[in-house]
């Protein structure tokens, strides 16, 4: 299983990190460890040693089978279902990557920094590009997100990872995060909703 994630895909995203609604010329592609996932409810434990811990809450489907150099056009065969995920992200140890140009794979791709709520079945719900998503933190809404808003749609993502990586059933694509990050801290509690479901609930200890 292989957890493929896109950084920089909603512009206004990109401007509260960079100061601009930046988009880059080809999708953004890191990956995390199979060790980042956490499901089934298993909380967040906040790491003491890493700088500021972000949540970044977006949308994440689900691959249903092999595919290699998949075409755009065929790109909606290939997975199955959608959930909300968070990708949390040592923000200062990103900051100093960035700066430096060096790898994210510490900084977003840590022991338990993914987390995935429960699947919805893709056919159950609108169009994938039509999703309106968000994350609460306390209660609050934090995040509000429309897949409409990605700068790579989602069957772009799948036609352009496919090029390089082979597909396979049960991989993951978390598809970049909308405007709204911040840290969390020990005792939050984040909350992810498709639509007026809600599909993840996440304590921080």
């Amino acid at each position: 299983m292989k957890i493929f994630a896109v950084g920089m895909n909603y512009a206004e995203h990109n401007k509260e990190l960079g100061g601009t609604l930046y988009k880059p010329e080809a999708p953004v592609i890191f990956t995390k460890a199979d060790s980042a996932l956490q499901k089934d409810g298993k909380p967040f434990f906040v790491p003491d040693d890493m700088g500021r811990i972000d949540y970044e809450g977006e949308l994440v489907v689900r691959i249903c089978r092999l595919g290699k150099s998949i075409p755009e056009r065929f790109a909606h065969r290939y997975y199955d279902a959608v959930t909300v995920g968070l990708d949390f992200t040592a923000r200062d140890m990103q900051r100093e990557a960035r700066q430096k140009g060096l790898p994210w794979t510490i900084c977003k791709g840590f022991d338990g920094s993914a987390i995935i709520g429960q699947w919805v079945e893709k056919d159950s719900l609108p169009e994938v590009q039509r999703l309106r998503f968000r994350l609460d933190k306390n209660g609050q809404t934090v995040q509000q997100g429309f897949a409409g808003d990605m700068l790579f749609s989602v069957d772009e993502l799948i036609a352009y990872v496919s090029r390089f990586f082979t597909l396979k059933t049960g991989d993951l694509l978390f598809t970049g995060t909308p405007a709204g990050v911040g840290p969390v801290a020990v005792g939050d509690q984040l909350e992810g909703w498709i639509e007026e479901r809600q599909v993840l609930s996440c304590r921080c200890k």
